[in-house]
């Protein structure tokens, strides 16, 4: 038995059974152990970005983590975009970086680095394994970081893989503690400052947008006067099918403000103070009015179910019935595809208890209107910002819940980030519904162009904001890795090939021109 034996071992008592992987050589002998463990399904990933991002979209949907397999630093430093994203998703993911063995690193050998330095701003944990006999106690602590919840790294080096370590036949579990309740006084200091605002907040995240906990923030708003939020980019919402249909904080920094002036306190439960996405000139980076207090109910590490629910219970607002849901919106009228026509027909036809992926910003909040009265289902957003996460994240959800549909709701410039990811979907035989929004632009790039300033665009600005000359083609490159495509332009036709892609199992892509 050596290192990486241990290592799966390790991680299988943790509960860790999935494995998305983009190895080289440091790595090859936690290949051939994981060749020896047929219980840990493996998914290769042509480009490490597709490889985080699903084992974030992994991570959301099982709420406990997978493991990365990294080819040292530089294969590391690929994947960073998408754990800035499941950082700031708090979800669990174990990360196993390879590294030349110990005695090689003086050499400075070509793919020698600073491997802590670049996991460190991604991670909430980084260790290393200084050796075989050690592998153990570090997995286990990587895993205990994970479940916080939050991206742990355990850098694996090639002689800490391969050295041997004492045969054993088992190597027992040592599974993560679950998340701590907030402590009593921190939800009677909070229950005390509602009762004594005019105007409260709750702004909910994490796992405070589930359906038991939205449950308890209804009764909460049914028994006290205080208005409910989701964070933008909320990592994940049960949504639709009865349960509460919880507005999100508007993107735009005018609107967000708007949105928050008449509150003089905000607490926040599984989120954070609100802040904008960006500084512009002249207006505010923290969005709250002057004077509002925020209260950050809990901590990395703390339930935020847990939480609202105790708050609920300060007001005696257990029984109260869930709030009404908007009706869905009409079908749209025959004719030329618009963005949104695409999100009112796809939450018109959304299935029972499917996973909706979405990097779409220009229709994020459109869409997430129309589904609000549709069919239960789960929605993952983008957190962190950092683009090229939703063909990975409909990886990620499709594998940990393979008896559900996976609609990814892709934008066209976004999407060619991590393009490669329609391969691992056909070779995993996901049941997954890509559609791009193929607006032929960074539709958002041109917004904040105005949102700082800029009246008229010009060619250059131009040339670094379209992507229309050429025109991509989707379908060929779904094609070129083994998926299905068609592209459509037309309202109906969109509304037939999408309702035949959901009734059929497997991968599909649907190119959705809207440039016009």
């Amino acid at each position: 038995m050596n290192g990486a034996d241990l290592a799966c071992d390790a991680l299988l008592g943790n509960g860790v059974d999935t494995w998305f992987a983009n190895p080289g050589t440091s790595e090859m002998h936690l290949v051939a152990a994981l060749d020896r463990r047929p219980q840990v399904r493996c998914v290769l990933g042509l480009f490490e970005g597709v490889v985080t991002g699903a084992a974030d979209g992994y991570g959301r949907m099982a709420d406990r983590p997978a493991a990365t397999l990294l080819h040292c630093g530089p294969g590391l430093a690929n994947g960073l975009a998408n754990l800035h994203n499941a950082r700031r998703a708090r979800t669990p993911v174990v990360n196993i970086v390879g590294d030349h063995a110990s005695y090689h690193l003086p050499y400075d050998a070509p793919l020698t680095s600073d491997i802590e330095s670049l996991a460190r701003p991604m991670s909430h944990w980084v260790g290393r394994a200084g050796s075989a006999e050690t592998v153990r106690m570090m997995v286990d602590q990587a895993c205990r970081a994970a479940a916080a919840p939050g991206v742990a790294t355990l850098i694996m080096p090639a002689d800490a893989a391969w050295g041997e370590v004492p045969p054993t036949s088992t190597v027992p579990p040592s599974l993560a503690p679950a998340r701590a309740c907030v402590a009593s006084d921190a939800i009677d200091e909070a229950a005390k400052a509602m009762r004594a605002s005019r105007n409260p907040l709750v702004l909910l995240g994490g796992t405070a947008l589930r359906t038991d906990a939205m449950a308890a923030a209804a009764a909460l708003s049914r028994a006290c006067p205080v208005r409910l939020l989701a964070e933008y980019g909320s990592a994940r919402i049960e949504r639709g099918g009865g349960r509460l249909a919880i507005e999100t904080m508007p993107y735009p920094v005018d609107a967000a403000v708007t949105a928050l002036a008449q509150f003089d306190l905000i607490v926040c439960i599984g989120a954070t103070d609100p802040v904008a996405f960006f500084a512009y000139p002249g207006k505010p980076g923290r969005l709250a009015p002057p004077g509002c207090r925020t209260i950050e109910l809990t901590a990395r590490g703390e339930d935020p179910g847990q939480a609202i629910r105790a708050l609920a219970d300060c007001f005696d607002g257990r029984k109260c019935d869930l709030l009404a849901a908007p009706a869905l919106p009409p079908m749209p009228a025959a004719g030329q595809l618009t963005g949104s026509a695409v999100a009112a027909i796809t939450a018109l036809l959304l299935p029972d208890n499917a996973i909706i992926a979405r990097e779409s910003v220009t229709q994020a909040a459109e869409f997430a209107q129309f589904a609000a009265g549709g069919a239960a289902h789960d929605l993952l957003s983008l957190t962190g910002g950092a683009i090229g996460m939703g063909i990975p994240l409909s990886i990620g959800a499709a594998v940990a819940c393979p008896d559900r549909k996976v609609i990814c709701l892709q934008a066209d410039g976004s999407g060619m980030y991590t393009c490669q990811g329609l391969w691992t979907q056909a070779r995993e035989q996901l049941d997954v519904v890509t559609v791009i929004l193929a607006n032929r632009t960074y539709a958002v790039l041109h917004n904040e162009m105005r949102q700082v300033g800029v009246g008229a665009i010009g060619r250059n600005a131009r040339r670094m904001l379209d992507i229309d000359d050429p025109a991509l083609n989707w379908v060929s490159l779904a094609q070129g890795m083994g998926v299905e495509g068609v592209r459509v332009d037309t309202t109906e036709r969109f509304a037939d090939v999408l309702r035949t892609a959901i009734a059929r199992p497997g991968p599909f892509l649907i190119e959705a021109d809207i440039s016009v």
